[in-house]
């Protein structure tokens, strides 16, 4: 029988998370690399393009899950929404001001969630999702997911997120769905 390796989860917060951006980018393409995302080298190239600036966001924190050995298995990663976000204009329908507004501490939007395939099934994505919104003190979280990843989908929902409509994250995306969990 072979020995039980154990996974750790570390917070990290602000700039102080981008000494970890070459873990982020493993577990970025590897975990995207199948459909329906299919990144490339190039896709991670420019999804990390900007993450030290991103790290310097108010409210940025990440979630890093390591073996005991040091070896990445997933990572989360967020920051709270500045009160001119542009996030609501990316869905396709309207929602009402009162939802739409922002202050800086209201919403928490998690940019990113993801687990190696061999770490997949074992609890590390909510382990890694409550490690990262533990203190994070906003009221709700938004995030976008692709309606194709059945498995994201069905793992938020289980976790109390809604849908609330439909988005467009960047130019030329697939249609997501945008979620959103209250923490109040």
């Amino acid at each position: 029988m072979g020995r039980q390796v154990t996974v750790e989860v570390e917070l990290v917060e602000g700039p102080a998370a981008a000494r970890y951006e070459e873990a982020f980018r493993l577990i970025y393409a590897e975990a995207f690399a199948g459909p329906p995302y299919r990144v490339t080298a190039a896709d991670v190239t420019d999804a990390f393009r900007h993450f030290p600036s991103l790290t310097a966001r108010t409210g940025f924190r990440a979630a890093l899950a390591r073996t005991e050995d040091g070896e990445p298995a997933g990572m989360a990663y967020g920051s709270l929404f500045a009160p001119d976000t542009g996030w609501w204009d990316r869905l396709t329908e309207r929602v009402p001001d009162g939802i739409r507004r922002e202050d800086g501490h209201r919403s928490f939007g998690l940019m990113e969630l993801a687990v190696l395939e061999r770490w997949r099934g074992q609890g590390v994505a909510r382990r890694l999702h409550e490690r990262l919104l533990d203190g994070v003190g906003a009221e709700r979280v938004l995030l976008n997911v692709h309606p194709e990843s059945a498995a994201a989908s069905a793992a938020y929902r289980a976790w109390g997120y809604r849908s609330i409509g439909r988005a467009h994250p960047w130019e030329d995306a697939d249609p997501h769905d945008a979620m959103l969990l209250d923490l109040r």
